[in-house]
């Protein structure tokens, strides 16, 4: 069973057609070029609109700057600390800085094929006396599980232990149970489920 650990640091940023930032994508599920979960880490530098994703549910969170205004249809402040901000991909809202470049985490999972979410990982649902993040689930439920982290982690599960550096993503596709945490500072997970279709077509 495998824990993939990409480091934000050590991917090339891929900059914006428009201009406006670069993006930096840690995972790409099951390929780059027709992924069903795509995560990445953007530095947004001016203001501009998001690409459209018609079918596609997305998350956002602001990780360093001030933060950013969503304009129509959603009308809402982003900044780092606060819950991830869900919405219909098929929506294009302007983005407006609020004071200065921000960088933020994105999660994208084409509802055609799977369901999902992204969450911070906090004492509310993470035990701090052993570090289990609870949120995990057993297999067959869950195909796909990760955790970004902005600070240094070990990660146990039941069959192996990683030490994670800051500013990287760990995920598997296999190895889904009873995650641990030493640390559950400034970390956010995610979990993937794909719909029978799905599975039945690979």
């Amino acid at each position: 069973m495998t824990l993939n650990v990409v480091k934000l640091d050590e991917v090339a940023p891929q900059p914006w057609r428009n201009g406006g930032g670069v993006t930096r994508e840690l995972l790409a599920w099951p390929n780059a070029d027709d992924w069903t979960l795509r995560l990445s880490v953007a530095d947004i530098n001016r203001d501009g609109p998001f690409s459209a994703f018609p079918g596609v549910r997305r998350w956002i969170v602001a990780l360093t700057g001030v933060g950013m205004d969503l304009g129509d249809p959603f009308n809402f402040r982003i900044e780092p600390g606060m819950p991830p901000y869900r919405f219909q991909g098929e929506y294009a809202p302007m983005c407006i800085l609020i004071d200065g470049p921000t960088t933020d985490l994105n999660l994208m999972i084409d509802e055609r094929h799977a369901s999902g979410w992204l969450r911070r990982i906090v004492s509310d649902n993470a035990s701090t006396e052993n570090g289990l993040w609870l949120a995990t689930c057993e297999p067959p439920s869950v195909d796909l599980c990760g955790i970004f982290t902005w600070a240094s982690i070990t990660l146990r599960t039941r069959r192996n232990s990683v030490v994670v550096p800051p500013r990287s993503l760990v995920w598997s596709q296999n190895d889904v149970r009873d995650w641990r945490i030493s640390d559950i500072a400034g970390c956010w997970g995610f979990q993937c489920c794909l719909s029978a279709v799905f599975k039945s077509a690979t």
